[in-house]
């Protein structure tokens, strides 16, 4: 089959992949646009052309059949391409040199990654699954001049990465595109009759589904997109409240130990440590009780966390520091299953205040955020989906956010300047001292 007529096949809101040139091209959609179809049509088509290394990658792959392996072979059937040679891992053109390659993203490091810098065109399928962490190690990779990289995705929520990253506010190298089952002339009736039809039942689901909107907020996420990004915008300079520092310590190595700072309505700072063992944990918090006289510290127990604690314990910061066990009871415990929901719908409740609050602007913090599920029990108190759950789903432990709602853990209240026993802090004379003047 010659190239004119693959050309005819694809959809004329496709016809930017093949004319105009732009380092990111950007499609989304519902159900039946054609996505899929139109990339492998418009890729072999260009392969045909002129010799191009083109790699087609996903969040997720653990073997070549969770690719779109299997949808080039089809389409290369379909079309009766014999200048394609299909090999068990790898497509490549006998007359052009041109070759397709599979890869997964989340098991790709640094060093893995490189043998993409030659790759011409990179297709990622399945946009909405691709972590930060992800974008951010392929972008720069992608580095071979004129080099293009084609996202297809069905957007899933309003904080999916590569939309906010690409396509929420594009440059001028961006080409953003939506397309629906009704821009796609080879759309099935069948499909066509199936819209329909779940536009009739249900509403929301034919928006989600048929015409590409995010899922709808309320129903399953604990906090919405548009509360984060109003504390964004928050204009709080100074707080005389005491301050109030979140920790959550990393428990396996691609984790993060992140210090959150929180003053009132005012949360204006993390720090970040990565790969420090327990005694150096400690230190480190030592040095930020020394430097910034926290009246609170919240600490997550969990894993390696007690050990921190009982450092920080035994170095004399007792009434500084406090343990949380995010799967504990919680303080209401009528209202929530645990001391995890307790705190992250006490971090909802202040993003919804009527008084203005503000976020350090952070786009993963964002999605840290947004992240979480919700529903309630038989007893009607509310529950969270598991940790697990969102690290599976953001390719990432919510590292910031949970730092962030240990700081509502308990009600802090200023009593003053908390004091330190040991370390230099106070000597054992001044303690016995204070012991004598104490009025009770």
């Amino acid at each position: 089959m010659n190239n004119q007529t693959v050309t005819a096949r694809i959809p004329q809101a496709f016809a930017p992949l093949l004319t105009q040139k732009k380092r990111i091209k950007f499609y989304y959609g519902g159900r039946g646009g054609g996505k899929s179809y139109a990339f492998a049509d418009s890729l072999l088509l260009k392969g045909r052309m002129e010799k191009l290394l083109i790699a087609c990658l996903r969040e997720v792959q653990d073997s070549i059949k969770d690719s779109v392996y299997r949808l080039l072979c089809e389409r290369i059937s379909f079309y009766e391409m014999k200048d394609y040679k299909i090999a068990e891992t790898k497509i490549e053109n006998k007359i052009t040199g041109s070759k397709f390659i599979f890869k997964g993203l989340r098991d790709q490091d640094i060093q893995k990654i490189k043998s993409l810098e030659g790759v011409d065109i990179a297709w990622i399928e399945e946009g909405q699954s691709i972590s930060k962490k992800s974008w951010d190690i392929l972008s720069p990779t992608i580095r071979k001049d004129g080099s293009e990289i084609w996202i297809s995705m069905n957007r899933e929520e309003e904080n999916d990465p590569l939309w906010v990253l690409l396509a929420a506010n594009p440059d001028d190298r961006t080409l953003v595109v939506k397309v629906n089952y009704y821009d796609n002339p080879f759309c099935p009736q069948e499909l066509k009759l199936q819209a329909a039809k779940c536009q009739k039942e249900s509403p929301d689901d034919y928006l989600h589904i048929w015409l590409g909107q995010p899922l709808a907020q309320g129903a399953s996420k604990l906090i919405a997109p548009n509360l984060v990004r109003q504390a964004f915008m928050g204009k709080i300079s100074s707080s005389d409240s005491p301050l109030v520092i979140g920790l959550d310590i990393a428990r396996f190595g691609d984790d993060s130990t992140v210090f959150c700072f929180r003053r009132g309505r005012w949360c204006f700072k993390f720090e970040t440590i990565k790969k420090q063992d327990i005694v150096s944990i400690a230190d480190y918090c030592q040095g930020v009780i020394n430097d910034y006289s926290p009246a609170r510290i919240f600490l997550d127990a969990g894993g390696v966390g007690g050990g921190v604690y009982d450092i920080l314990q035994s170095r004399g910061y007792r009434d500084i520091i406090r343990a949380v066990n995010f799967g504990g009871k919680a303080i209401l415990e009528e209202r929530y299953v645990n001391r995890r929901a307790e705190m992250w719908d006490n971090a909802r409740a202040w993003l919804s205040q009527d008084l203005p609050v503000e976020l350090v602007l952070d786009e993963e913090l964002l999605s840290d955020l947004c992240s979480v599920n919700k529903k309630y029990d038989a007893k009607g108190r509310l529950q969270l989906e598991s940790k697990d759950e969102v690290k599976k789903r953001l390719g990432r432990s919510p590292d910031k956010a949970d730092a962030f709602v240990l700081t509502f853990a308990e009600p802090v209240y200023d009593r003053g300047k908390i004091t330190t026993y040991g370390n230099g802090q106070v000597v054992i004379e001044d303690m016995f001292k204070q012991n004598k003047e104490s009025k009770w």
